[in-house]
């Protein structure tokens, strides 16, 4: 009976684990897409600005702002960019995670504080937030149909092993 105990309470350990670590995995991976997308666009500013190098210290601070914000997004607002459907309760949280970045970088000058840059990368980030919304939508859907098409092949191995 007690090993029954035992395996049971490992087996819940087990479960939570995964689903801790599959979440992590998940804020990984928006760390280092919206890294990308806000690193992209300073470098367009810089560029813009006539400034071919860019600071590797606010590469750093991007990378950190982008990894707690997906912490954010993920347990405080449920992961909004990779549900069904958008809706009005993932509003606020787009929203406040938008804000988050738009702070950070004004208040780390990543801008130079230029409220029209900033007021620009807020739309940035918005824009970003969908694109990476549609590109998940797009992924899930590509993914259910293949494992449609492996069932459909799966039972038909089945069905054909079973008449022989």
């Amino acid at each position: 009976m007690k090993n029954r105990k035992k395996t049971k309470s490992g087996g819940k350990f087990m479960e939570r684990f995964k689903n801790y670590l599959n979440l992590e995995i998940v804020i990984d991976y928006k760390t280092c897409t919206y890294f990308f997308c806000i690193w992209f666009f300073y470098c367009v500013y810089l560029l813009c600005r006539g400034i071919r190098r860019a600071d590797i210290f606010y590469m750093f601070e991007m990378m950190a702002a982008a990894y707690l914000i997906s912490y954010v997004q993920v347990y405080a607002f449920h992961n909004f960019d990779e549900v069904d459907r958008l809706g009005k309760k993932d509003v606020p949280g787009i929203i406040f995670c938008t804000g988050l970045y738009a702070a950070v970088s004004y208040a780390l000058s990543w801008f130079d504080r230029n409220f029209y840059a900033t007021l620009f990368f807020v739309g940035y980030v918005l824009s970003m937030y969908y694109i990476v919304y549609l590109a998940n939508k797009i992924k899930r859907a590509i993914d259910t149909e293949n494992l449609n098409k492996m069932l459909a092949e799966f039972k038909k191995g089945e069905s054909h092993d079973g008449e022989k």
